[in-house]
């Protein structure tokens, strides 16, 4: 290489450096603070049973609740997103995470039902600020390994929602105020995500500094690109990226559908069918949300290696037989066919994700935005219409429809094969 060739290349190889060095520093705070802001999410979910005493709610009650939640989520999500694409602020990090303080402490005060929903409200609307820049601090952090990122980043979240059932136990025997020591956890992320923040600003800085003295040749390099680590992708016409975007649509309707079932309504169904004690309800949801939790990483790296298709071909459809004898089980084949699932199921998201960012490389914060909040949004219809139905019927019954929704799995043979080294970034 000529010495003149070096001296092109070297700003953006100084500035590659100046982030591989805290590639992994970063990857873990933001999970760690995904971690904090889904313990708070699932917190109230699990303390659903107390609410229902304080304020004798029933099923439909319950799951407007969680439908009040995600719909914030689902709503403001995309829009977060897009306003992220065009302005970036990094300081929505922080932003989002105070607004769910705000809601915990109205949650641990709230007089009436009316109020709950408004804390809600705020918890889903924190949530809804916080997902979209946080993924894309993952993919900016990601060094090319964009699938290892967004798992990682999952991970924080899924041990967040494992995490808050078990924390409730705690909360549940000393009443509805106790709820206000989850602000620490709240705070706690405030402090850290400011940090993550200028992080982010310097890393932004020090990118364009770099673009600004590199020649016009190491600008358009694949793999440079100022757009947070955007790739070409396999340049799909725009009618098959539509098509594709709406089979993934598709498939986290069946995930988040059957996720609510377990979410929202599980301790419902072990104290109603096998007659077990709030306590031990509680410890079966965490058990699950922990193979939620540790299943989730291993669908990102393989996803790198094998493919986003073979993922979610394995993820959706391979546990529709689990699913089917869930409603059939005694209460030991119960738990051991949840963590099956949880493991199975929990690979989903971040490869969908990554396919979706992969379909559209320039819009990362609107396909990331759009995706969080069409899990949330499709969690919280979930949870409304099963509520409604399990009052129509019985909490059994739902289980038993729910059972057939990872056939929707089926899809996964439309979409397009994007090739795993066709997205990797040179180094």
């Amino acid at each position: 290489m000529s010495s003149e060739s070096k001296l092109s290349v070297l700003p953006a190889e100084v500035a590659a450096d100046a982030g591989s060095k805290t590639v992994l520093k970063v990857l873990l705070a933001i999970s760690f603070c995904h971690l904090l802001n889904d313990t708070v999410q699932s917190l109230l979910p699990a303390i659903y049973p107390l609410l229902r005493d304080n304020f004798h709610l029933d099923f439909g009650q319950i799951g407007l609740i969680s439908f009040t939640t995600t719909f914030t989520a689902s709503l403001l999500q995309p829009l977060v997103g897009l306003y992220s694409d065009r302005h970036h602020k990094p300081n929505f990090l922080a932003i989002g995470m105070g607004i769910t303080l705000i809601g915990l402490v109205t949650l641990s005060l709230a007089p009436s039902y009316a109020s709950v929903l408004v804390a809600a409200a705020l918890v889903g609307m924190g949530s809804s600020v916080f997902h979209p820049e946080s993924s894309r601090v993952a993919r900016m952090a990601s060094g090319g390994q964009h699938g290892m990122a967004q798992s990682l980043f999952q991970v924080g979240g899924n041990a967040g929602s494992a995490l808050g059932p078990l924390l409730a136990t705690f909360v549940l025997p000393r009443g509805q105020r106790s709820i206000a020591w989850f602000s620490f956890v709240a705070l706690l992320g405030i402090i850290l995500l400011a940090d993550i923040g200028a992080w982010v600003k310097r890393r932004r800085a020090a990118t364009q500094a770099g673009l600004q003295t590199a020649p016009l040749t190491a600008r358009v390099t694949p793999g440079h690109v100022a757009s947070d680590g955007a790739e070409p992708h396999a340049h799909l016409p725009r009618k098959k990226v539509v098509w594709s975007l709406a089979i993934l649509v598709a498939l986290m309707f069946s995930k988040y559908f059957y996720l609510a079932s377990l979410g929202s309504y599980y301790t419902f169904y072990l104290m109603d069918k096998f007659h077990v004690s709030i306590r031990s309800a509680e410890v079966h949801l965490f058990a699950f949300l922990g193979a939620v939790a540790a299943g989730t990483f291993f669908g990102g790296p393989v996803g790198d290696r094998m493919g986003r298709k073979v993922v979610i071909w394995y993820s959706i459809l391979g546990v529709l037989p689990f699913t089917l004898m869930l409603p059939y089980a005694n209460l030991f084949w119960t738990g051991i066919l949840s963590v099956v699932i949880g493991l199975i199921l929990a690979s989903a998201f971040s490869t969908i994700l990554v396919f979706a960012q992969e379909l559209v490389p320039t819009k990362v914060g609107t396909i990331s935005g759009t995706f969080f909040g069409l899990a949330f949004g499709l969690g919280g219809i979930g949870a409304a219409l099963l509520g409604k139905l399990a009052d129509v019927t019985n909490i059994r019954f739902v289980y038993h429809v729910c059972s057939f929704l990872p056939a929707v799995g089926i899809l996964t043979a439309l979409l397009p094969d994007l090739n795993p080294a066709e997205r990797k970034s040179p180094r």
